[in-house]
């Protein structure tokens, strides 16, 4: 690939997505975009390049960034946020609202939607414990082809496989085919919507659990603090975040702070609690 080529595609993804890419992944490029080139009517990546440059078409580098933004997901990835989330945090927030009860929950670069559907099958599994409750659970990706992916809720036997059990699988999915299509019952429990991390979340309302994993390790450090600072803006003071086993606020942002003997589990810091009850 030509230096002018990948500058331009690494520049064109950083301001739409966020996401750096470093001259060493040009390879990514080249595997993910070949496909792009093809749905376009174009011989090669270069020519998909040359075109962004004439066209400056809006669907095509729309394309372009979904395809790069695009990544692998699997059900309960790293069951330790979903049983802290169950054992800990959500036992926490329905004491403090016992009078509403009703709680909003993040789910943030959603991807093919297997992590708000773990959220919405562990509150199922609840059962009686949340009766009464109104759970409200977000879903957003970047990509508007992940999302409607995402709202079909259909799966391979291979997706199915990766970290969902067996006693779920068939509790709240159906074999239709080579598909297993999870539960209206599960699925009308999410609301996915097409959003950008790099836009401030105001738009969504405010949550009480945001997740947000495995995402900030594709931003540079000016970038991740942006999108922490949103998250901050629009979390309760009381609320937790969940970030990838790989993801820190060490270093990039005073507005959070880890809870104490839980990995990867974040709260609003002393400041910013006080600064949002103000």
């Amino acid at each position: 690939m030509k230096a002018a080529d990948f500058e331009l595609l690494a520049r064109t993804l950083k301001e739409k997505s966020g996401l750096v890419v470093t001259p060493e992944k040009a390879y990514l490029l080249e595997n993910r975009l070949q496909p792009v080139a093809r749905k376009w009517g174009l011989e090669s990546l270069d020519a998909l390049v040359a075109a962004m440059r004439s066209r400056a078409d809006q669907k095509m580098v729309k394309d372009v960034v979904d395809a790069m933004t695009t990544n692998e997901s699997l059900f309960f990835r790293d069951m330790k946020p979903f049983d802290n989330l169950r054992d800990i945090l959500l036992p926490e927030l329905m004491k403090t609202r016992a009078a509403a009860k009703r709680i909003r929950i993040w789910s943030a670069a959603c991807s093919s939607g297997q992590e708000p559907y773990s959220i919405a099958m562990l509150l199922s599994e609840l059962g009686a414990k949340v009766a009464g409750w109104r759970f409200e659970i977000v879903a957003t990706d970047l990509s508007s082809e992940i999302v409607a992916r995402a709202k079909a809720g259909a799966y391979s036997q291979f997706e199915v496989q990766r970290g969902l059990p067996i006693t779920m699988l068939v509790k709240y999915f159906a074999q239709e085919g080579d598909k297993w299509r999870i539960s209206d019952k599960i699925r009308t429990m999410i609301q996915y919507r097409e959003f950008n991390l790099l836009d401030h979340p105001r738009t969504l309302g405010q949550f009480d659990v945001v997740f947000c994993r495995n995402v900030l390790i594709y931003f540079d450090q000016p970038t991740k603090a942006k999108v922490l600072g949103g998250i901050a803006d629009q979390i309760a003071p009381d609320g937790g975040l969940y970030l990838g086993g790989a993801e820190t606020v060490f270093g990039i942002t005073d507005r959070f702070e880890p809870v104490p003997g839980q990995r990867g589990v974040y709260r609003l810091s002393q400041k910013s609690a006080v600064k949002a009850t103000a």
